[in-house]
């Protein structure tokens, strides 16, 4: 999901990755060993757009990267200027925070629970990631 808020800065763009207990997709490894349908090129593009070096582990989950690059893309066409990658999760063990912090040691940072850090500036753009928890309540069928 992708939102546009307004901040007291002005526009902000926001990447959701929504989760309960499920991984966030193929490792970059993965991914790489799918094939040459273009992941390559693709990979390459987003560690570029993300000012990452091209020797990221394999172990860090592409998903990841992917809708990073995506709030900074959605920044850049709507001129906001914040960018904010977001993992709401509604696991109660908070299941794949390692990944996150594997993720967000490629930019030198140890996120916390219920708080975003910010990670340099990207294209002119304040970017930050966050890992949030969702109320346990909305689990349950009748919440749906």
């Amino acid at each position: 999901m992708l939102a546009i808020a307004h901040g007291p800065e002005g526009l902000v763009a926001i990447a959701f990755e929504g989760k309960v207990d499920e991984a966030f997709g193929p490792t970059v490894g993965e991914k790489r060993a799918e094939g040459p349908d273009g992941v390559e090129d693709r990979k390459r593009f987003l560690l570029q757009y993300l000012d990452l070096p091209v020797s990221v582990p394999g172990s860090i989950r592409y998903q990841l990267l992917h809708r990073t690059a995506s709030a900074l893309l959605i920044a850049e066409q709507f001129y906001a200027r914040t960018a904010v990658m977001l993992v709401h999760s509604f696991s109660p063990s908070n299941k794949w925070f390692e990944d996150f912090e594997a993720f967000a040691a490629l930019f030198e940072v140890r996120p916390r629970l219920g708080e975003l850090v910010a990670v340099g500036e990207r294209e002119g753009v304040p970017l930050y990631i966050g890992w949030c928890r969702g109320e346990q309540r909305f689990r349950e069928p009748e919440a749906v």
